[in-house]
């Protein structure tokens, strides 16, 4: 069962070992380039903060956001920010978020994400978990993927497998970090594609983060995953 409670807390002390970390850089800094293709790290600071918010409206029963658009356009405009004024955001938001958590609330119910995902609303603090544990990667500061709690990498690398079952572009996998192993893929009696790995060369491939250079393929050459 999920401990939302738990997770709550957990997406606690993940937001301020990240606030820590980039309260080290200076006004240049936040302009550099950050991991993700296009964005610098002001844009990830900037998404942190308008995801919490986000967050905070499926919680409370309102759309996520009010369109892509709008989305992408608050994201512009927040990423120039001096440091200051994105920590203070990344900072009061996650607080907003904390306060929407803590609210009493029926976690058994249904909430709607963006583009008619939905999940159950005990999900939504590991969903932000996510969010800042795999942006705080993101931010190319020291932070990687080696760095993210065990806990974290388990869960986040069920969770990202399970998003991929049953795709039809996804040819029966087995994961295996050695100890652990899961499922991926189109449904079948058995496994096509075993891939190997550390679990933080797993989770890097299965969200995006990493080529799969470091995993090892047998039975097949590294499937190919959609973009999440």
């Amino acid at each position: 069962m999920i401990d939302h409670v738990r997770d709550l807390e957990s997406v606690r002390s993940a937001t301020e070992r990240l606030l820590t970390a980039a309260a080290k850089l200076d006004n240049a800094g936040v302009t550099d380039q950050s991991r993700l293709p296009g964005w610098t790290r002001g844009h990830v600071l900037a998404h942190l903060a308008r995801n919490a918010d986000a967050l905070v409206n499926v919680l409370e029963g309102r759309p996520m956001y009010v369109s892509g658009e709008a989305r992408d356009a608050d994201i512009e405009r927040d990423a120039p920010r001096p440091l200051e004024a994105q920590l203070a955001d990344v900072r009061e938001s996650a607080a907003r978020f904390q306060e929407a958590g803590a609210a009493p609330a029926d976690w058994s119910r249904t909430v709607e994400l963006r583009n008619g995902v939905t999940d159950s609303a005990a999900r939504v603090p590991f969903r932000r978990w996510a969010e800042v544990e795999l942006h705080h990667v993101d931010l190319g500061i020291g932070y990687e993927l080696e760095d993210l709690p065990e806990e974290f990498t388990e869960r986040e690398t069920d969770f990202l497998a399970r998003r991929f079952t049953g795709n039809p572009d996804v040819p029966p996998t087995r994961l295996t970090d050695g100890t652990r192993a899961w499922s991926t893929g189109r449904e079948a009696a058995a496994p096509e594609v075993t891939v190997t790995g550390t679990p933080a060369d797993l989770l890097g491939w299965l969200a995006g983060r990493r080529d799969g250079a470091a995993l090892t393929a047998e039975g097949g050459t590294l499937p190919a995953l959609p973009p999440l």
